[in-house]
């Protein structure tokens, strides 16, 4: 009797089994993160979704049907979650279009460039379902950057665009070119924000000392995870990816409003709100601005709340320098996997001879910066570690600009993390990774630009 009993229970779990699977994948979370870059959709289930994909170019937009799922609440959210300033979306809408078929709409502001694809379970997350909105058309991050010096100095004449260093005056400087054509003949949307300016705004001319030389230098300002990747959760439930963000805001105060032997400095931000950046994008994007310098900014974290301090990674050609930087450094690697890599799409694919090209020159340049900035650093906190550390950082492998990972503190210490909440210390770290980013440039001047691009 005991037996029939337990047979007929199993019976109902199998019924129950077949009548869940009929209904189909059950919803688990909606996600839209708004970026100028790019917009994200994201749909998370307990199983792959299946869908078919339309885009329509004009008026732009794009229908996406998800197979074998019913219209439910979570799915209803995603048309709330799209905010007005989303500079891709203008809207969502959802329906049931047949039993068992969902259509989501996708209204768009502007041309895009859509990458639909799926993700398997990682980390916290089940089965992903992502839409990657790309805008065809952009503003070269470059030209921004020069358009932001030209409102400064809209009268600087070709001629006084020469390299900062007089050692390397021979060398040829592709920035300062493109200044002096800008200077020359507005082009493009990042021109004309001085152009459009009423004349009462716009700065009056003022001659330049004869011989009188400027180099724009740019600092790449990498702040961790972002997006679908949060980084390390403290146990506050502090977010890495948003007190590192947070840092490289206040950073980029410093660094704006600095100078090296009287050329302007410049802060560029790999990411500048929440939205995930693949790893190899960040490089991508540090050498397309020509950077003189990569500062990836991060919060570390380990299995117990008792590691403490502030540490600076270099990139290693061989082996890591200690086991902890090894380590590390694979928790770092591991952002590309959690953040949601389209691996299929052709302009993400990882150039694998990028990471080959690596030099001694760069490395060396990078232990010097990362002792600079070690020895600021130990001034407002402490250190976990005195010494560049060093390991296969995949953000660290531009060949040609320094580049070092500092981990700002433990994220999964209670008192650190309590730290990084601090404005106060935000602050203080800020003004140390200054301190150290001059006193490199003090015993290291930038040279003039010999990378086209």
């Amino acid at each position: 009797m005991k037996r029939r009993s337990l047979l007929h229970a199993g019976a109902v779990v199998l019924l129950l089994g077949s009548q869940e699977l009929a209904r189909g994948a059950t919803i688990l979370a909606v996600r839209v993160w708004p970026a100028h870059d790019y917009s994200r959709v994201t749909i998370e289930s307990d199983v792959a979704l299946k869908v078919k994909q339309l885009f329509v170019a004009s008026p732009p937009r794009l229908a996406v049907d998800i197979e074998g799922i019913e219209l439910n609440p979570a799915l209803k959210e995603l048309v709330a979650k799209v905010r007005g300033d989303d500079p891709n979306i203008a809207g969502i809408r959802v329906g049931q279009s047949a039993p068992g078929l969902v259509r989501l709409v996708l209204d768009l502001k502007q041309p895009i460039a859509p990458q639909v694809f799926t993700l398997a379970p990682v980390a916290a997350y089940r089965y992903r379902l992502v839409f990657d909105l790309y805008p065809t058309q952009v503003i070269d991050p470059l030209e921004a950057l020069i358009a932001e010096r030209l409102k400064e100095r809209p009268s600087t004449p070709a001629q006084a665009l020469a390299p900062a260093s007089a050692s390397a005056s021979a060398a040829s400087d592709p920035l300062g070119e493109l200044i002096a054509r800008q200077n020359q003949k507005p082009a493009g949307k990042a021109a004309d924000l001085t152009a459009k300016m009423p004349p009462t705004q716009q700065s009056a001319p003022t001659p330049s000392a004869p011989g009188r030389t400027e180099r724009l230098i740019i600092i790449a300002l990498d702040p961790g995870h972002g997006g679908e990747d949060p980084g390390a959760i403290g146990p506050g439930g502090t977010r890495e990816k948003d007190v590192v963000l947070r840092l490289a805001q206040r950073l980029r105060e410093h660094i704006n409003a600095a100078a090296v032997n009287g050329n302007v400095m410049r802060a560029y931000m790999t990411r500048d709100a929440d939205f995930f950046v693949p790893l190899q994008v960040r490089v991508q994007k540090a050498q397309h601005v020509q950077a003189d310098l990569f500062i990836s900014l991060h919060a570390d974290a380990f299995f117990t709340p008792h590691p403490q301090g502030a540490s600076v990674f270099a990139l290693s050609q061989g082996g890591a320098s200690s086991t902890a930087a090894r380590w590390m450094a694979a928790q770092e690697n591991k952002a590309d996997r959690v953040g949601g890599l389209n691996i299929k799409a052709k302009d993400v694919q990882v150039k694998h001879a990028l990471f080959d090209m690596s030099t001694t020159a760069q490395i060396n340049d990078s232990l010097k910066l990362g002792g600079a900035m070690l020895g600021q650093i130990g001034r407002v906190g402490k250190l976990h570690s005195g010494r560049v550390e060093q390991a296969g950082f995949a953000v660290l492998k531009a060949p040609d600009i320094p580049s070092v990972l500092v981990e700002a503190a433990f994220i999964s210490n209670p008192e650190e993390e309590a730290k990084l909440n601090s404005a106060d210390y935000l602050e203080q770290l800020a003004s140390a990774l200054m301190l150290g980013i001059e006193a490199y440039f003090s015993k290291n001047p930038p040279l003039a630009r010999n990378r086209s691009f």
